[in-house]
């Protein structure tokens, strides 16, 4: 899976880790700011925290496969689909509602029905912005001081120092500052 090759998404190993995730982003969930759980709990959910600030509702597949660098902050509601790594550097912020999907899905009809999947990892850089309810498919890479305008959906590799919006996601602005 990790790999990136299809597999069973039914696997009893996958579901067993599936529902530890799920115990923890339901206890984590449950917190309020302030509430001296949180660092332990977000520290057996995610592979890296890092002390990322992290706005319940918060929803993961794994966790374990998300990785963020220091000083980042991730607004309510936002779900990091990580059957492959999502690897986030430092003093990234994301908004509400944001979605990084890793997974993806066979375009044949009959390949889909038996329930294949795979994945590809999203890598973002430093000093990233992504704006309220965008949406970062699989195998996208953002580099460092990029912007993702609200509700873009970013098909494509962004490089750093760019702004992008819309669905698809295109370049707005060459040069942030």
């Amino acid at each position: 899976m990790l790999a990136g090759r299809p597999y069973d998404p039914g696997d009893g190993e996958l579901v067993a880790m599936r529902r530890v995730a799920q115990g923890l982003m339901r206890d984590y969930n449950a917190t309020i700011i302030g509430d001296k759980t949180r660092a332990r709990t977000l520290n057996q959910l995610l592979g890296t925290w890092n002390g990322a600030v992290i706005r319940a509702p918060f929803a993961v597949d794994y966790g374990k496969h998300i990785h963020f660098g220091p000083d980042c902050f991730v607004n309510f509601g936002c779900y990091f689909m990580d059957i492959c790594d999502i690897r986030i550097g430092a003093r990234c912020q994301f908004g509400t509602g944001v979605h990084l999907l890793t997974e993806d899905r066979p375009r044949d009809i009959k390949r889909r029905a038996k329930g294949v999947e795979w994945g590809r990892p999203i890598t973002i850089g430093d000093d990233v912005w992504v704006g309220g309810g965008a949406i970062l498919l699989p195998g996208v890479t953002v580099g460092d001081g990029a912007i993702i305008g609200a509700g873009a959906v970013v098909t494509r590799d962004v490089p750093a120092g760019l702004t992008v919006a819309g669905n698809p996601a295109r370049p707005l602005h060459q040069k942030n500052t």
